[in-house]
């Protein structure tokens, strides 16, 4: 009896480390809010989405865009029509066909959903035609340069229509979506994990290796890499900048980092509900002293290990928007003092909200006592990354701290932010200026031409300040050296084609 109990026991170790080889396990530093990809607006949220839900198109390791359910697709002379050819047989989670008709009904939801987040994103679309099953037309108000960079991520994704309720106002499809991705929906435990199983009818699932993927909440960036190192995750997004050296040491561990689109921004309640009212960062003047405050080199140096890149615009060195005339300033705590004296506001009592975790407390702590040299005397207040959009979007804070994972085309990393009606504009800044030239700036596709009416939109940013930018978020990625083909993009998403154990 002995020896089969010891038999017995070798086949359930056998089993359960093979099943474990069917399972990816990645440790996120958020959990995601929604997974309903108009209404989502966290960077964690992407990723999950990109394994769950198809796009019309996609980019490539080199940000060009590629084909995916739309497998080629023209603009008409003046540009004002894009015409798809659909991916034929590809069917939705729930076993419904994907078709030009549920093409057409997706940016439909996007655009006339209450609550979506993609509204900002389509405002040019004026109209959405199946003329046959596997033809999409999109008809523009004007040239529009950003909307295949739209497409290519939330605003292009696809949920089945069959999933629409008649009144859709609730969260059913954040809570369960269904896709048409290469991995389905199996189950979520909020701040734990969400669980997704392969869709073995996906038109490529044979470019998929695992049976399952779960995305665990880790916030503690000691305890992802603690969780690497052990077995119990396979990948961890957001690396703490102080570990890096260690990692490239650890013969165990695979370093992925990757150069990013997006930023790390402070973000001022200008005219959003009661607290905007009674906010000192009313005055453009103490944003101002705020931002000269603030000694972005240090933060680079002692917080992110020399690899977070200082930003005082939405474009990173790498875009061809980028802008000389405005680099980093330094700090100039004898400017600030003066500043916040003649706004009659020697001392600046405020509250900074940032997300719950290790490098964010950090870096709030850090910019804390920079700024209490010119006079702020800011309170911290850290939360769940989640809640503080929601808290936000409702103008519940006063300054937060935030990041945005950025965009291939540049309107993606500053309309939505600072326009008067922009979807993620929580600060509720507005200058019809600044709003005619982005207008502006999206019909326009000669690269030249765009870079100057930035410029000409940056110039009035760079004086009210509605938005501070800290540095360019970098993607520090790390694998278990046991994974191979794992190779991150710079929009920061985690793309499973070819992974495998192995």
């Amino acid at each position: 009896m002995r020896r089969i109990t010891l038999i017995l026991g070798g086949l359930m170790l056998g089993t359960a480390a093979a099943c474990h080889a069917q399972v990816l396990r990645i440790g996120m530093q958020e959990d995601p809010d929604t997974l309903d990809p108009h209404r989502s607006r966290t960077y964690v949220a992407r990723i999950v989405l990109t394994s769950l839900c198809d796009k019309l198109v996609d980019i490539d390791a080199k940000l060009n865009f590629v084909p995916r359910l739309a497998t080629t697709w023209a603009w008409s002379e003046g540009n004002t029509k894009l015409t798809m050819k659909l991916r034929d047989g590809v069917v939705f989670h729930d076993g419904t066909k994907f078709n030009a008709q549920a093409a057409k009904a997706n940016p439909e939801r996007a655009i006339t959903l209450p609550s979506s987040q993609r509204k900002s994103e389509l405002t040019s679309v004026t109209g959405v035609e199946a003329p046959d099953d596997m033809t999409l037309i999109i008809t523009l108000e004007k040239p529009d340069a950003s909307l295949l960079s739209q497409l290519s991520d939330r605003a292009g994704m696809m949920l089945s229509p069959a999933s629409f309720g008649a009144q859709d106002s609730d969260s059913a499809i954040g809570r369960e979506p269904i896709c048409s991705g290469p991995y389905k929906f199996v189950r979520r435990v909020q701040n734990d994990r969400i669980v997704l199983e392969k869709f073995d009818r996906h038109y490529d699932a044979s470019s998929f290796a695992f049976k399952q993927v779960e995305y665990i909440n880790m916030p503690d960036s000691t305890v992802r890499l603690s969780n690497l190192r052990s077995g119990e995750i396979d990948i961890l997004e957001r690396l703490n900048p102080t570990d890096v050296t260690h990692v490239k040491d650890d013969a165990t561990l695979s370093f992925k980092p990757v150069v990013g689109l997006g930023y790390r921004r402070f973000v001022f309640n200008v005219g959003n509900g009661e607290r905007a009212t009674s906010n000192p960062f009313n005055d453009k003047r103490v944003r101002q002293a705020f931002q000269l405050a603030i000694d972005r080199n240090a933060i680079n140096e002692i917080i992110g290990g020399g690899i977070f890149p200082p930003a005082q615009q939405p474009f990173p060195p790498a875009s061809p928007y980028h802008s000389q005339k405005f680099l980093t300033q330094e700090p100039d705590i004898a400017k600030a003092k003066a500043l916040l004296k003649d706004a009659g506001q020697e001392t600046v009592e405020a509250e900074l909200t940032f997300g719950n975790n290790t490098l964010e407390s950090s870096t709030a702590q850090m910019v804390q006592a920079m700024v209490s040299q010119a006079g702020f005397k800011l309170s911290l207040r850290p939360t769940e990354y989640a809640t503080m959009q929601t808290a936000a979007a409702q103008g519940n804070f006063q300054v937060d701290m935030r990041g945005w994972s950025g965009r291939i085309d540049p309107d993606g990393n500053i309309y939505a932010f600072v326009t008067c009606k922009g979807t993620l504009n929580d600060g509720k800044y507005c200058n019809p200026k600044v709003d005619e030239l982005l207008d502006k700036a999206r019909t326009v596709s000669d690269v030249d031409q765009r870079v100057a009416i930035y410029d000409a939109a940056q110039a009035i940013l760079q004086d009210e300040l509605p938005v501070v930018y800290l540095y360019y978020q970098p993607w520090p990625f790390v694998a278990s050296s046991n994974v191979q083909g794992f190779e991150p993009y710079a929009d920061g998403m985690i793309r499973l084609k070819g992974v495998s154990f192995k």
